[in-house]
């Protein structure tokens, strides 16, 4: 098992804050919009930070549940009320920040006596609480931080007005997405033992992977958006129904409770609308191949849609800029991404999978 390191401690701690500092930075922006009687602004903002908030806590929870099944019940129910207040990630990061110091900085005693070596236990709670918290934290990417990096994009397309608030948003939207995207797949290498460790230049090639991607594929949809709220609320549900489809036809175990499966395959069916998610931990060769065809190809759609219907529209949000940013966008995303598949990721992945699910 890797160790968990003073690095990793660090992370989590930097992890923690500019938690903290989203969740007042969305207040900040959805009151700003509010006084400014954008009403329905404001109240996108606060929907998009209370569904991610809602769906974060209930997986939380139910982890919670299964880990301490048959234990004190009284225990239990304080963890139900401090969810029922959305302050359950809070408890998460308590256990992280206790389990990571303990395993980065302490010299760990005969405590884990039912573990050979007691240091690989404390390793081991430190690495599962951090996964976990890196699990619901790419959660409330696809549901909150993604869905308002459109929105923002799309005001600013559609108003041409900028004001440091939306700067603000914007900037931290791409925070939580960069360090959610990395710090998972960290996580992910640290909890499993056939995983090779995540190098400094790995990291480098997946974020720029993800983040181009999904940057031109918002960029897309902010598009459509501009000139029909209709088609691109049809066209998100329908991507929506399709990855929900196929995470059905992969019968996925990641859950205990049939509900709490569905819940899972329903946020998942999310995620796979901005970026691709592997469900299975299977090699993934054809199917990222198609689902980033399918990306460029209806990207390209839309492009070819917003030159030839409503050009008042294209000269008012400088389309050739925003069509620039999107093809260069999506090049180099797939660029990176062909990299990092073919020299950057690691070997072990090749290696028959006894883990059930995990981010491609």
């Amino acid at each position: 098992m890797m160790k968990f390191t003073k690095q990793n401690f660090f992370f989590l701690v930097g992890g923690m804050i500019i938690y903290v500092v989203d969740i007042g930075v969305d207040f900040w922006v959805a009151s700003r919009y509010f006084c400014q009687g954008q009403y329905s602004w404001s109240i996108l903002i606060l929907c998009f930070r209370g569904l991610s908030s809602i769906i974060t806590q209930i997986f939380s929870y139910e982890w919670f549940k299964n880990d301490w099944e048959g234990t004190d019940t009284g225990k239990l129910k304080l963890v139900f009320l401090v969810h029922l207040f959305h302050c359950g990630i809070f408890i998460r990061y308590w256990f992280a920040l206790k389990y990571g110091c303990q395993a980065a900085f302490k010299q760990t005693s005969s405590r884990g006596a039912s573990e050979a070596d007691p240091s690989n236990f404390i390793q081991k709670q430190a690495i599962d609480a951090v996964t976990d918290i890196s699990m619901l934290r790419v959660f409330k990417t696809f549901l909150e931080t993604t869905p308002q990096l459109f929105l923002q994009i799309y005001i600013l397309m559609e108003h041409g007005k900028t004001h440091f608030y939306q700067y603000a948003a914007i900037m931290m939207s791409f925070c939580g997405i960069s360090l959610s995207m990395v710090d998972y797949q960290i996580s992910l290498r640290k909890s499993l033992p056939d995983k090779d460790e995540f190098h400094v230049l790995s990291k480098f090639m997946y974020l720029f992977y993800k983040l181009l991607t999904i940057t031109s594929w918002i960029l897309s949809i902010s598009l459509i958006t501009l000139l029909s709220v209709r088609i691109s609320v049809i066209l998100l549900i329908f991507l929506w129904i399709c990855g929900f489809t196929w995470t059905l036809k992969q019968h996925t175990t990641f859950c205990k409770s049939k509900k709490m499966e569905y819940l899972y395959r329903t946020v998942v069916g999310i995620i796979l609308i901005f970026s691709f998610f592997n469900i299975k931990g299977r090699r993934t060769k054809v199917c990222i191949s198609i689902y980033y065809a399918t990306h460029t190809v209806v990207t390209l759609g839309i492009l070819f849609v917003c030159i030839n219907w409503k050009p008042s529209i294209i000269k008012e949000i400088c389309f050739t800029t925003v069509s620039i940013l999107t093809i260069s966008s999506l090049v180099l995303g797939i660029i990176f991404l062909v990299v990092y598949y073919s020299h950057f990721h690691p070997t072990a992945y090749c290696r028959p999978q006894t883990y059930s699910d995990e981010v491609d």
